[in-house]
């Protein structure tokens, strides 16, 4: 056999294993792929109850902010994070920056998720209240 069928068999070869191991459509070997995009990122166990403060976040929150971060701050696949998630808890991610990523944006730096743009209509009180709720659910869910 001459070098260019030994290749071409090689070739043949390389595109049978890939097809034999990427799992078909279905894609068995790689999970994430098959969570369909908005999909819950994280399971939150609910307080049995919330502050008066967070009971006033969560309305904010649920008004604003649950649209990309999903009810309960438990992410969206292929949308955005969860906001309860160890990447958040207090001590690497202070209730300040919180607040800046509501006044500023975030540019994309933990998740492949892109740039968080800045979010308008909430007042510091709104934002104070918004921490205090997803503290509470961070609390709950073992994050402190």
């Amino acid at each position: 056999m001459t070098i260019k069928t030994w290749s071409l068999i090689g070739i043949a070869a390389l595109i049978v294993i890939f097809l034999l191991t990427r799992g078909g459509s279905n894609d068995r070997a790689n999970p994430a792929a098959e969570i369909a995009a908005g999909a819950p990122m994280v399971t939150v166990q609910l307080p049995a109850e919330l502050s008066v403060k967070a009971v006033m976040g969560k309305r904010a929150f649920d008004a604003v902010c649950a649209d990309c971060h999903g009810p309960d701050a438990a992410g969206q696949q292929g949308i955005a994070p969860p906001l309860v998630h160890k990447i958040y808890e207090p001590s690497h991610h202070a209730d300040m920056a919180f607040v800046l990523a509501v006044q500023r944006g975030v540019p994309a730096h933990h998740w492949g998720f892109g740039n968080m743009p800045p979010v308008d209509g909430l007042t510091r009180a709104d934002v104070a209240n918004i921490i205090a709720y997803v503290r509470e659910l961070q609390r709950e869910n073992g994050i402190n």
